[in-house]
């Protein structure tokens, strides 16, 4: 599974979102930032990266899920 599929299937699950994915082998680092994460403890955003990508996790596709959810504040003092 490449990048842009992953990407794709975040943002049908997330609308409204900015996705980022990252692959290395069956490895994936998927970070995602969107207003839809405010308020939500960590586990919670990163069950809703979990649930859009489940099956593929479940049938082996994609081996290591590495979610990261951010607001666009959160993002944005990140990147300064």
């Amino acid at each position: 599974m490449d990048a842009a599929a992953v990407t794709e299937r975040v943002k049908e699950a997330l609308p409204g979102c900015e996705v980022q994915v990252q692959v290395d082998g069956n490895h994936y680092l998927v970070v995602v930032v969107g207003d839809v994460f405010e308020g939500l403890p960590t586990i919670k955003r990163q069950q809703m990266i979990n649930k859009a990508l489940f099956q593929y996790v479940m049938d082996g596709t994609i081996h290591a899920l590495h979610p990261r959810a951010f607001t666009p504040s959160e993002w944005a003092e990140r990147q300064a």
